[in-house]
């Protein structure tokens, strides 16, 4: 456990039970990690599937957190969430209750056989951009550049916010 705080960005997803619900309930969730607590969470957006496109729509967020507990223990905590809210990995991209993903933790650069930050396809996806943008407009993710340069990039991808 580490006793220097830290800062991390958590993206949130769900296209199946009442994905605002499942949204809403996760940033509970994420306010009563151990050693933790929610600093702040970005709107609700809806985006189209990828990868897997015959599946609802998402509904997407992004949530900072400052905690004590390591990137690893984070995780582990993240993936207890999932399983609370019901969470079945049958296949990749496959529709989900709750997707939890650690997407930034400081300025760290970790990669192994669990864990990758920051979270490898998230320069890439307008749904996590566009909440993140909204929460920390000044983010930079190491070795890819500002939130707002790498968003430009993703305008072709249909993002909508709704309301809770």
């Amino acid at each position: 456990m580490n006793t220097q705080s830290s800062r991390a960005y958590i993206a949130l997803g769900s296209n199946l039970e009442q994905p605002v619900s499942q949204i809403l309930q996760a940033f509970e969730a994420l306010n009563q990690l151990p050693d933790s607590r929610l600093i702040s969470r970005s709107s609700l957006y809806r985006s189209a599937p990828m990868g897997k496109l015959d599946q609802p729509d998402f509904i997407n967020a992004v949530a900072c957190i400052e905690t004590t507990l390591t990137p690893h223990d984070l995780l582990e905590a993240l993936l207890k969430i999932e399983l609370r809210h019901g969470r079945v990995r049958e296949s990749p991209n496959a529709p989900r209750t709750l997707d939890l993903d650690i997407l930034l933790y400081n300025d760290l650069q970790w990669r192994d056989e669990k864990l990758t930050v920051p979270h490898p396809r998230m320069t890439e996806r307008a749904f996590v951009l566009q909440p993140l943008m909204e929460i920390a407009p000044d983010c930079i993710i190491p070795n890819c550049g500002t939130v707002a340069h790498l968003l430009s990039f993703c305008l072709d991808q249909k993002l909508e916010r709704v309301a809770p």
